[in-house]
């Protein structure tokens, strides 16, 4: 098990872009200066000594050098004790919606994204209870199997989009129903399902999964993640923003919150429907409801004992900007004495 034990010290590693831009610029601009002062066969006479390989060298050792640098101090940590602990807690499943109506932007940044980082809070509130992660568009898939791993669990979150589930829809029943076999019986408990969706459900019977759910002790709660008045899907090639979703006829569709399906839903699984808001995911409400329900003990494998591993990646650190400040941009004497015996 890895872990780092100041994950905030990471951001530093988003500073490396910004190095090779203003590197590729200086470079850029130092090139432009020697054809101004001589070219070709002209400036290799005049600076026989200049070596451009030292200089993208000298560069490539303090990059690494410096990413070292970060991971160190970040200090990565192994876990070296695995142990069988007892927990008290729930059992959890949240499904989300991963159709192409989530990329409408009716919330900030749209839906899908929203619900995304809301969800990630969620992980970040969980104390002793199991999570699993489904996702769902015309069919249901699980992403994350019940779990009190809230490492791997953000991990997965972070890999959630349209393109993850191959066939198009929206597919509530079936997400319920894989949430229905998911859970583990064997040890009892209250366990709960979350429902994160705008509502358009166009493949099965909700409703009856709902109440399917509920008849095996599986409380049921949908979040709404959009608006009434809707939004439109925006269409995305390579990456840009090349319009939006159109029917048949060419006309613009609109997605909107189907607020009056998810109301149902949680009621045939006698949970609550909240709508998400840019304000308000409605996770938290969830959770206050969720704590009032009886917990059950079950046993978890957990690392115990971490060892610090910083001092590998600090001395490396070191050493590689050290060679840096110490390799020279002229070439070596030797080479120089064969390129003069060469002429």
């Amino acid at each position: 098990m890895l872990r780092f034990e100041n994950t905030w010290i990471l951001w530093g590693l988003t500073l490396i872009p910004l190095m090779l831009f203003l590197f590729g610029f200086v470079k850029s601009w130092r090139k432009k200066a020697r054809t101004r002062f001589a070219e070709g066969f002209l400036f290799t006479q005049l600076m026989p000594a200049y070596s451009n390989f030292r200089y993208n060298l000298k560069f490539t050792l303090f990059l690494i050098g410096y990413s070292l640098l970060i991971i160190g101090i970040a200090n990565p940590q192994i876990g070296t004790k695995l142990e069988e602990v007892k927990r008290e807690g729930i059992d959890l499943i949240v499904a989300l919606d991963v159709s192409n109506s989530m990329k409408a932007e009716d919330l900030s940044p749209n839906r899908l994204e929203r619900a995304k980082r809301a969800m990630l809070q969620l992980v970040e509130e969980l104390k002793s209870d199991r999570i699993g992660i489904i996702v769902f568009a015309g069919q249901a898939y699980t992403q994350l199997p019940i779990t009190t791993d809230y490492s791997a669990a953000k991990l997965f979150l972070n890999t959630i989009d349209t393109d993850i589930v191959p066939a198009q829809g929206t597919a509530i029943g079936a997400a319920i129903d894989l949430a229905i076999e998911s859970f583990d019986y064997e040890q009892g408990g209250n366990k709960a399902l979350i429902v994160v969706t705008d509502g358009e459900n166009h493949e099965d019977d909700a409703i009856e999964a709902a109440d399917e759910a509920n008849k095996k002790g599986i409380k049921v709660y949908t979040i709404g993640m959009g608006t009434p008045n809707g939004a439109p899907i925006p269409v995305f090639r390579r990456g840009k923003q090349t319009g939006f979703r159109q029917d048949n006829q060419g006309n613009t569709v609109v997605s909107s919150l189907n607020e009056d399906m998810l109301r149902d839903i949680s009621a045939a699984g006698d949970g609550i429907y909240i709508r998400a808001t840019n304000a308000n995911a409605g996770f938290e409400q969830i959770l206050d409801e969720l704590s009032g329900l009886e917990k059950s003990e079950f046993e978890s494998q957990v690392y115990t004992d971490y060892e610090d591993r910083f001092q590998f990646f600090i001395g490396a650190a070191v050493i590689l900007l050290l060679t840096s400040l110490i390799i020279s941009e002229k070439k070596s004497k030797l080479k120089e004495k064969i390129n003069l015996f060469e002429s």
